[in-house]
């Protein structure tokens, strides 16, 4: 693991984290609190998978006498207010969201509500309160029909093939409006498949680790014809900290005439955050199978809709701007999840 970067005191202001419960709001609050900032969590504690894993979380989280939780729904718009009225808050890092691409299939209302909806409600909050800083998750999954690899941020991705990357996509606009007009600092985050300990219960690692320790079969699909830039949490959230002390800020070269969609006049930035080495998942469901030493029984399925074939981070973008290098590998990133999931599920 690289360095871990240290942050600049935030003094009697606090740091909102959005998510809170979440995966990666989970591992970026342990690691601000660990590094001494004040952090306000907030989450609605929805029921989208196991609710007893993010209290699990959050109990860790409140044995830090710096955290303080705001059990709350982005989508109310006075609730989003008010706890911006009852903490003194310098940035916000915005992680909550309806999440998953097949899910939006079923359940399109869910993701207008928290990823559009909760979006604008909290921006809007932070506009009033005059914050520092405003980093927003967004997801590989904008990159949608492109199929020009590795993906970068000076792609189009005006062609997304799911309702969920058509949300994130919406944040990044609403998000260059809120620099544009109000000169305020916004950055993008484009993750590429997260996974590591405690992660969400709906994601290829936990799913294929939970069936191959009960003996069922995988759901493999594209028949394991498919690519993916797994990238571990840690490294993740060492690019979300390195950019907390980096505020977006106007590109002077910018120009209408041969648009850079990653920059702009506006204080206003995209980045990947991937490992830049994407992994064919047939090789990441051996390295479970070697962590394990356990065969998976693999039931091979066409693709589903809303998916792609593969995703591949060009992260050039921000390892120049904060020296970025993910350095976790896929063996070391499956070994830490497989001895977390050992431990909390006996």
């Amino acid at each position: 693991m690289q360095k871990k970067t240290t942050l600049a005191n935030s003094g009697s202001k606090s740091i909102l984290v959005t998510g809170a419960a979440g995966f990666i709001g989970f591992h970026l609050s342990k690691r601000l609190l660990a590094a001494g900032q004040k952090v306000v969590g907030l989450d609605s504690l929805n029921d989208y998978y196991d609710v007893s894993l993010k209290h699990a979380r959050l109990n860790i989280l409140r044995q830090f006498s710096e955290f303080e939780f705001e059990h709350e729904n982005m989508g109310n718009q006075a609730g989003v207010e008010a706890v911006f009225d009852r903490h003194q808050i310098s940035k916000v890092v915005n992680l909550a969201a309806q999440a998953g691409v097949r899910y939006s299939l079923i359940n399109p209302q869910a993701y207008i509500e928290a990823n559009v909806s909760g979006f604008l409600n909290v921006i809007e909050a932070s506009r009033k309160n005059d914050v520092e800083n405003f980093l927003f998750a967004s997801s590989s999954s904008v990159y949608g029909a492109n199929t020009q690899l590795p993906f970068s941020v000076k792609h189009n991705v005006d062609h997304p093939v799911s309702l969920y990357a058509a949300t994130k996509k919406s944040n990044e606009l609403i998000a260059h409006s809120y620099a544009a007009n109000f000169s305020m600092p916004t950055t993008g985050l484009r993750f590429f498949t997260v996974y590591g300990p405690w992660g969400r219960p709906d994601m290829a690692l936990f799913l294929f680790t939970k069936a191959i320790l009960a003996d069922k079969p995988i759901d493999v699909y594209n028949h394991g014809k498919m690519r993916r830039d797994f990238t571990y949490v840690d490294d993740i959230v060492e690019g979300i900290v390195r950019l907390l002390d980096n505020p977006a800020t106007p590109n002077e070269e910018w120009s209408s005439d041969n648009p850079d969609p990653a920059t702009s006049f506006a204080p206003f930035r995209l980045y990947n955050i991937g490992n830049n080495a994407p992994v064919d998942l047939m090789d990441f469901i051996k390295a479970i199978e070697n962590e394990l030493g356990k065969k998976a029984k693999i039931n091979f399925m066409p693709i589903q809709q809303g998916d792609v074939p593969e995703t591949y981070a060009d992260v050039e973008d921000l390892m120049k701007a904060v020296d970025y290098r993910p350095s976790t590998t896929v063996e070391e990133g499956i070994k830490n999840f497989m001895d977390w999931y050992k431990s909390f599920y006996k």
